[in-house]
């Protein structure tokens, strides 16, 4: 072959590396997928796209041919403020989320004020639930003071630590206590960045939610979206351009003009692609069938039995079929994963397709399967936790998480001697024991009187005045690498005891169920002491 058949590159080895910064997430997720569609640089893609042409392509790849993957290329972020935490628990339940909420142990929640529901004429309710959530309050408020005055009793400051430094560490680790007194109904702040995909799905989740904040949060998010951002330029831009004015020449009035617009403009960070964000109906009336499944098939057990255990490594034993509907099953159930699986696994083949028939009977055509569907992981532990703990492990997002719904079916937990290192009972020699008791036992019973009462949504109101310390029953699939990640992660002495605990139990059960692989775990015991200053 001759050497000119084909002429040489004009350069070679000249990979270009930029970052982006200033474009509409619209515009910059067009600019992206026109990689796919055409030769031109992003430099280049960005001149020439403005908001409307990303708009006409959203329209039509997005839409019309469902090339969803585009909706992955724009990011937003977003404040989301003074929601309850059931609320915010809601919210971020997305596997693909990134986002921090305020933190129960380093702020004082008592400033953060409660979400009242509509209670409509039910007066004698709204006044119960208001002292229920008062009540809490007030305690929560006693035991951090009770708990921090015990740790400044048995916790000596050393003579290098500075004197804030060792009161703020103690402080956290009361709150780590206070916590648990909590209700659901505390108001919370959280900031997300999510991509537009997930953004959609999350709005439509949350208007498919029985609650009416929830349901409500999702309009919000859906409006924040699609209307004017909050712009943190703006005010300096508008400074500048005030200057660019007073300068009174005809140039600067001109640039002034431009610098307006540039600077000041509105701007829309995902119009197009969450416009159409609406309740989920395949969500909506697949949870209500699988609950009249649970109830009808299932009705006969009972959620005391087994033994609560706190994490249950459920050994695989059954078949993908047998998995699937289980798992169904257990989402809209209070009952343990093993006791649903045993019992499904006696099922004829007809019955447990009818089962995982009706997981995906009303499913549309951009719908995503519902989570039960993201089965055959190795490990499956189902924890039974306090609602505090589960807060921080709901983070792990490598995993699937089947969470069933918030109940005082399952009991509340209770710090007790040795969480806070040493033999120190907490509550006994804080003297807070039977106030604290009588706390969570009052909520209880407060929240069973209101799911009973006349108030709209009276069962979903009744669930704000669960406090963290109420166990919630979630189902953890996993591979090794995950839980290896997990258990060393969680495990670390600086960590609350609720989900250390919860980490050491984890590592046990893979150790025996997996001896050979457990060893390569570097977990922490959580039974021996620890450092109570070490953060």
């Amino acid at each position: 072959m001759s050497s000119e058949t084909f002429a040489a590159p004009a350069a070679r080895n000249q990979t270009d590396v930029y970052a982006v910064h200033g474009a509409d997430p619209e515009v910059l997720a067009y600019a992206m997928a026109k990689y796919s569609r055409s030769a031109l640089s992003m430099r280049e893609s960005l001149k020439e796209i403005g908001a409307q042409r990303a708009e006409q392509f959203l329209n039509t790849f997005y839409f019309q041919y469902g090339h969803r993957s585009i909706a992955d290329l724009a990011h937003v972020a977003f404040a989301v403020e003074r929601l309850s935490l059931l609320a915010a628990i809601v919210l971020v339940d997305e596997q693909r989320w990134d986002g921090q909420e305020r933190s129960t142990r380093y702020q004082n929640f008592l400033k953060s004020g409660w979400y009242l529901p509509d209670f409509g004429a039910d007066s004698r309710g709204a006044r119960l639930y208001t002292e229920t959530v008062e009540g809490l309050f007030a305690a929560y408020q006693r035991t951090s003071a009770a708990v921090l005055e015990l740790l400044r009793r048995k916790v000596a400051r050393p003579e290098e630590m500075k004197p804030e430094a060792y009161e703020r560490t103690l402080k956290a680790r009361a709150f780590d206590v206070a916590r648990y007194l909590l209700p659901l109904a505390t108001n919370t702040s959280l900031g997300q960045i999510v991509n537009a995909r997930t953004l959609e799905t999350q709005i439509s989740r949350l208007l498919s939610h029985r609650a009416a904040e929830i349901r409500d949060l999702g309009m919000k998010l859906r409006n924040a979206a699609t209307c004017a951002a909050w712009n943190v330029g703006a005010q300096a831009g508008q400074t500048f351009v005030d200057g660019l004015a007073a300068l009174g020449t005809e140039a600067a009035g001109s640039l002034s003009a431009e610098a307006a617009q540039l600077l000041t403009r509105e701007v829309r960070t995902a119009p197009t692609l969450v416009k159409y964000a609406e309740p989920n109906e395949y969500l909506i009336r697949s949870r209500a069938e699988l609950e009249q499944a649970a109830r009808e098939l299932l009705g006969r057990l009972s959620s005391h039995t087994p033994a609560r255990a706190v994490v249950d490594l459920v050994e695989r034993t059954e078949t993908l079929e047998v998995e699937l509907a289980a798992t169904l099953l257990y989402s809209a159930s209070h009952l343990s994963y093993r006791q649903i699986r045993d019992v499904v696994a006696e099922w004829s083949e007809a019955r447990i397709e009818e089962i995982i028939e009706l997981g995906l009977r009303h499913r549309g055509k951009h719908d995503e399967a519902l989570r039960a569907f993201k089965a055959g992981a190795a490990l499956r532990f189902d924890i039974l936790m306090d609602i505090g703990g589960f807060r921080d492990m709901h983070r792990h997002r490598r995993c699937v998480q089947i969470l069933q719904e918030f109940t005082a079916e399952h009991g509340y937990e209770t710090p007790g001697s040795g969480d806070l290192g040493g033999d120190v009972d907490i509550l006994a020699e804080a003297g807070i024991e039977a106030d604290y008791r009588g706390a969570v036992e009052g909520a209880h019973r407060a929240s069973a009187q209101i799911a009973l009462g006349e108030a709209p949504e009276a069962e979903m109101s009744a669930l704000y005045l669960l406090p963290l310390a109420t166990r919630i029953r979630g189902l953890f699939k996993m591979d090794f690498a995950e839980a290896q990640y997990i258990a060393e992660l969680r495990s670390a002495p600086a960590g609350h005891f609720s989900y250390r605990r919860v980490a050491w139990e984890m590592f046990k059960a893979v150790e025996r169920q997996h001896p050979a692989l457990a060893k390569h775990i570097r977990v922490t015991d959580f039974r021996q002491a620890i450092d109570l200053l070490q953060r």
